[in-house]
């Protein structure tokens, strides 16, 4: 007989949940970055990050208020530890000589102990999908902030606000933000943003993004950290096949990957598989670039599912600003915006984590069932507000699952301020390879 596999006890509250992945290991690795520390500070890295993450899950509606919320929650969960400062202007300062290598070293960290509590729950059919992409988050209007972070003024409108651009990247089949890069408002660079999460990402991941991170660069370092990628192509790539075959017909096929400017450089080429998939109302095809050349390892169906599922990073930027309230920072220093966006970060992977593992896990041929996480938050805050309920924290999140009906009429989209009517990118540029181009491309890739 086989032994029965042991099941993981639920949390009874909040404060067991979050110690699952918040555990003594994780604050030993976070200590590592701290070189000198005062005897028994006041505010200790423990406190420290126990409240930046409350604050961020709580409701008030300014700073000094979610401060009192979570300093609260932090004495009733770590009764036998010394309790933290009492006033929001403390507590402000030690924030602000928080080094930002803790707060890195916390997302390190947390990853480490996602990877050992989800184990096979990240893989679905051979790959831990990752979608990548971007927003902007505003900032207050302060003086320093506009000078240091900068504004944008558009056609006929005032000036808008300083703002930080945000580039995550989200695992497609849990909902969980895996790494992150911050950046001014004024001047985003998502595609540099991906290059520099490159060395965090996990093995087997495959890179979903669409349109706006086409680039040489950007393929060529994916391929070089051998990370599998499907990116979108737009009119702006040029792509070369060794046939005349018409766009019309195209379904599949490996092409060359050889912008003007790095042919002048004499660079390599890429060499990838294009994949045409046409959607189920027929209205525009998408085209498809991966690093997978044999369809057994990617299907055109499961391309076509994966990149469906890149809508998940647009869903976890909603949670972010819209369900905890993260449009616009509150802090008015660029180095209390940076540890504020840091934190809230965290603190929204730490909620989806806690909703994703509470989730029964997906049997082989089946849609992941993803967790709600207005629902977990609405759990977490019940909680935190100390009201006594029957039945544990674990199984009452258990019940926040993501609604599942099926859509029978369009959905409307209404008309917001500032957002451009979006267009479908055009297909990519196909040419055919001259016999002057083979011989080149014979010889580098020998060469390399």
């Amino acid at each position: 007989m086989n032994a029965r596999k042991r099941l993981r006890p639920q949390a009874k509250n909040l404060s067991q949940s979050v110690r699952e992945f918040l555990t003594p290991q994780f604050f030993k690795q976070v200590r590592r970055q701290i070189a000198i520390q005062r005897r028994k500070p006041r505010w200790d890295v423990h406190p420290l990050i126990w409240v930046m993450l409350l604050m961020a899950w709580s409701a008030g509606d300014s700073l000094p208020e979610r401060f009192e919320v979570a300093r609260a929650v932090y004495v009733a969960c770590c009764p036998k530890r010394r309790r933290p400062g009492k006033f929001f202007s403390g507590f402000e300062k030690a924030v602000r000589r928080l080094p930002m290598p803790v707060l890195r070293a916390v997302g390190t960290a947390l990853r480490s102990r996602i990877q050992q509590v989800f184990g096979d729950r990240l893989i679905y059919e051979g790959f831990i999908p990752l979608g990548c992409d971007g927003t902007r988050q505003e900032c207050p209007r302060s003086e320093e902030l506009e000078q240091r972070l900068g504004t944008v003024t558009r056609e006929g409108n005032l000036p808008d606000a300083p703002s930080i651009w945000n580039t995550s990247i989200v695992h497609l089949a849990l909902g969980i933000p895996w790494c992150w890069r911050f950046g001014r408002g004024t001047k985003p660079s998502e595609r540099r943003h991906l290059i520099q999460m490159i060395p965090l990402l996990p093995k087997l991941a495959l890179i979903v993004a669409d349109a706006g991170y086409v680039g040489y660069e950007v393929t060529r370092d994916l391929m070089e950290a051998k990370v599998w990628f499907l990116i979108r192509m737009s009119c702006n790539a040029t792509l070369f096949t060794e046939d005349d075959q018409e766009l019309t017909s195209w379904t599949e096929g490996i092409v060359y990957y050889w912008p003007v400017r790095n042919r002048r450089k004499k660079e390599a080429p890429i060499r990838g598989r294009l994949i045409r998939v046409i959607s189920r109302k027929r209205k525009h095809a998408v085209w498809l670039l991966t690093n997978i050349e044999d369809p057994n390892r990617l299907s055109v169906e499961l391309a076509s599912r994966l990149y469906r599922w890149r809508w998940e990073s647009e869903g976890f930027f909603r949670t972010y600003k819209r369900t905890l309230k993260k449009v616009a920072l509150m802090s008015r220093t660029v180095r209390l915006v940076h540890r504020e966006a840091e934190a809230s970060m965290i603190a929204t992977q730490l909620l989806l984590c806690q909703g994703a593992l509470a989730m029964p896990t997906r049997r082989k041929g089946s849609v992941p069932i993803m967790c709600s996480p207005r629902g977990v938050l609405l759990e977490v805050r019940r909680d935190m507000s100390g009201r006594r309920e029957s039945k544990p924290f674990g199984e009452r999140i258990a019940r926040a699952q993501r609604e599942q009906r099926v859509r029978t009429s369009p959905k409307q989209k209404r008309e917001w301020p500032r957002r451009k009517p979006h267009t479908a990118p055009h297909p990519p540029v196909l040419l055919r390879l001259t016999e002057e181009q083979k011989v080149k491309i014979q010889q580098q890739l020998q060469a390399a």
